[in-house]
């Protein structure tokens, strides 16, 4: 029978049978053994593929989707999204690498970040990679690696501009920022984009991620299209793409509600119009990471020892936070808060405490659940942490202590 799960385990999407998380359609004792061990991380294919059907249902049909490979770069976990998506953004040679290995075209993937070396303006210039230039420097060496190599460099302006994304968990525009290029500094810009004779296709607009508040998103929307219309006046060629960014947010905390996507599309819908004919050529596109595979992964360790300290328990595992920074509340949060976690083999589970879960590292920092109710567990036991498919495994210290890094897999 499946388990109806109580409140305080609302946050997760994946089936309960027999008391024990089903991951892909196999339960997780099982798949522990198909794994050959703890720790790992395990992606749900279909969850994936279901939440990029439910973006495809409420965004208007001629939003592009683009996946932010930073989220999750995961070999497996790319192809499976190339073949459900419009495009990937890349941060690195290696994510490069990555993507070229997929079924997308190159021209439909596109290069961010700031600090490019020339290195990985060479290779994703050679391979037709658009790439999204963060400052006048890199536009002159893109102009030179380009005219060495005989191409013509596909490339758009990353555009900082003077508002931000409110309530967004990360600011990535407003005020002095590394990413992009100052919106009062584009016209001169892109002048000098017309003289180097580079093959402008548009900008790149991201205001910032993790946000669960639909007006902000909303807000946003109206604020960088706008802004995309009046800087394509000084554009030396017609605006063909313009990524708007993304900042969809998922929940992980007690308090946190769902997106509504569905204001976040109507909207959308509203401002298209104006959009399509000032800017007739342009592919407008949404870049989202963390919101098309947090919610499908789950990262699972086993309990190596209960341990009981001046009346307090703790379930000491051989997973902790060099495999899951991000869940021991070291990865940008002011306040600690736990994820999503509960004993995965004992969901519900006959008895309940509350316990805290920590790794095997030496210091108090290693913890993945403070104080938190779970199902009673012994030895052997399996803890899961749900909301881990973004940011888990490769924005963790996985260095540290030498103990071995995790395993991944796409189920």
């Amino acid at each position: 029978m499946k388990a109806i799960l109580p409140q305080h385990l609302s946050l997760t999407q994946f089936p309960v049978q027999n008391d024990c998380l089903q991951i892909g359609g196999v339960a997780l004792e099982r798949l522990v053994e198909r794994v050959g061990g703890t720790p790992f991380y395990a992606y749900d294919r279909k969850k994936i593929t279901e939440r990029v059907a439910q973006l495809r249902q409420y965004l208007p049909n001629d939003i592009y989707l683009h996946y932010a490979m930073k989220a999750n770069p995961m070999p497996a976990v790319v192809q499976h999204l190339a073949s459900l998506v419009d495009g990937i953004d890349v941060a690195s040679i290696g994510e490069i690498r990555t993507a070229l290995d997929t079924v997308m075209a190159p021209d439909r993937i596109s290069f961010a970040g700031p600090g490019k070396k020339e290195l990985e303006l060479v290779s994703a210039i050679a391979a037709g990679i658009v790439i999204n230039m963060e400052s006048e420097q890199e536009m002159e060496c893109i102009a030179r690696i380009g005219k060495k190599l005989g191409l013509c460099p596909k490339v758009a302006v990353r555009v900082n501009p003077d508002f931000e994304l409110k309530s967004s968990g990360m600011k990535m525009s407003g005020g002095a920022k590394q990413f992009g290029v100052d919106a009062e500094r584009v016209p001169e810009m892109l002048t000098r984009i017309g003289e180097l004779g580079l093959n402008f296709m548009g900008f790149h607009i991201f205001s910032g991620s993790q946000n669960l508040k639909a007006s902000a998103i909303q807000e946003a929307h109206e604020k960088t299209l706008q802004l995309s219309m009046h800087l394509a006046n000084d554009a030396p060629m017609p605006v063909r793409l313009l990524n708007i960014g993304g900042g969809f947010g998922v929940p992980y905390f007690p308090g946190d509600t769902r997106l509504d996507l569905e204001a976040i599309g109507k909207n959308l819908y509203n401002l298209l119009p104006e959009v399509k004919q000032k800017l007739p050529e342009a592919k407008i596109v949404i870049e989202l990471g963390r919101y098309l595979v947090a919610e499908a992964g789950v990262y699972v360790c086993r309990v190596l020892e209960r341990k009981i300290s001046r009346g307090k328990v703790f379930l000491v595992t051989d997973g902790g936070l060099h495999h899951h920074l991000a869940a021991s509340g070291n990865f940008g949060q002011v306040i600690r808060k736990n994820y999503p976690v509960l004993v995965g083999n004992k969901v519900e589970g006959k008895e309940r405490e509350v316990v805290s879960v920590v790794g095997p590292l030496c210091t108090p920092l290693d913890l993945l659940a403070d104080q938190m109710e779970m199902a009673k567990a012994e030895a052997g036991d399996l803890i899961a942490v749900l909301q881990s498919g973004a940011y888990g495994l490769t924005a963790s210290p996985t260095s540290f202590l030498s103990h071995p890094v995790p395993i991944e897999v796409l189920v």
